[in-house]
């Protein structure tokens, strides 16, 4: 997931592409030289192993700093159209299984997921984005469903895209491009049902590619729920990578080019066509708002 949103606050900032460098005056820099004594060094030492121990980074850092910090490793090299290796993608992937809503600064009680959060004519509730980072190699955010909300279908161009579902249920339906088929019209394409099911928390993060795994997705919440992304790169229009929204048809529904093109194959119910949608679908109700929890950067 992840894509342009009606904003009732402006989260994403161009200040906030930018990585910051470590601080030299931070007692964890490797810039400041720590005094030694003389007298008693074989207590020294070991005090000095118990205070190296406890002064670890590792033992201080935050799951949402470490999240930070594996996506600036795993992305470092990557563009649009470029998957990260095997190992990245696991270690990305480890990260984010063992996230939880707690790490985040989120719970379940929170009036983003409340049911009663929203119009009252019927229309899908609002969902809450929530922003923790951009920059040009990836972007990280939350969304926070209530019941009913939906996320329409829409596609991620040229991107990876690791999605966590922190708590709650939530139904995807997902697709992929039929590789070299003829598209009917200028607007509408075959597409291959990739995922149509349920996942609930707690389970592993999912994982979308540039051409596979189900690179338009639709999201609905059936119970209140948050989901973590991270999308690499982000979004960029003045780059290609604008996000598109979709209208799923059977294949019925235009003639018999379907068949035509699927001659031969068993499951023709497991493909639809896809036909774009303009930049704000009726259906689109997501909101931005300001990330609290820990901090994402020094």
């Amino acid at each position: 997931m992840g894509f342009e949103m009606k904003q009732e606050k402006d989260v994403l900032s161009k200040d906030q592409c930018k990585v910051k460098s470590p601080n030299p005056n931070s007692v964890n820099s490797p810039h400041i030289k720590k005094k030694k004594k003389k007298k008693d060094k074989d207590k020294t030492k070991k005090r000095g192993m118990r205070r190296k121990r406890s002064d670890s980074p590792a033992d201080e850092i935050t799951p949402v700093r470490r999240l930070f910090d594996t996506c600036k490793e795993v992305f470092s090299s990557g563009g649009p159209g470029v998957i990260p290796s095997e190992d990245k993608i696991q270690q990305l992937r480890d990260i984010l299984d063992n996230m939880k809503t707690e790490d985040v600064g989120l719970a379940p009680t929170m009036p983003y997921f409340r049911p009663d959060y929203g119009p009252e004519d019927g229309s899908s509730p609002p969902i809450t984005y929530l922003h923790l980072h951009q920059c040009e190699q990836f972007s990280i955010g939350i969304f926070c469903l209530p019941p009913s909300g939906v996320i329409p279908l829409h596609n991620h161009p040229g991107m990876t895209v690791f999605s966590k579902l922190l708590f709650g249920t939530m139904h995807i339906k997902s697709y992929d491009w039929v590789a070299d088929a003829p598209m009917r019209d200028p607007k509408t394409r075959l597409a291959k049902l990739k995922m149509d099911s349920a996942l609930t928390a707690p389970c592993n993060a999912s994982i979308l590619y540039p051409e596979d795994g189900g690179n338009m997705h639709r999201f609905t919440a059936i119970t209140a729920c948050a989901v973590l992304d991270v999308l690499g790169p982000p979004y960029c229009n003045p780059e290609g990578r604008h996000c598109t929204y979709f209208l799923e048809f059977p294949l019925d529904n235009f003639s018999s080019e379907g068949g035509d093109v699927l001659r031969g194959e068993v499951e023709k119910e497991g493909h639809a066509w896809l036909q774009e949608r303009g930049d704000n679908p009726e259906d689109l109700n997501v909101v931005g708002a300001l990330y609290t929890g820990p901090k994402v950067e020094d």
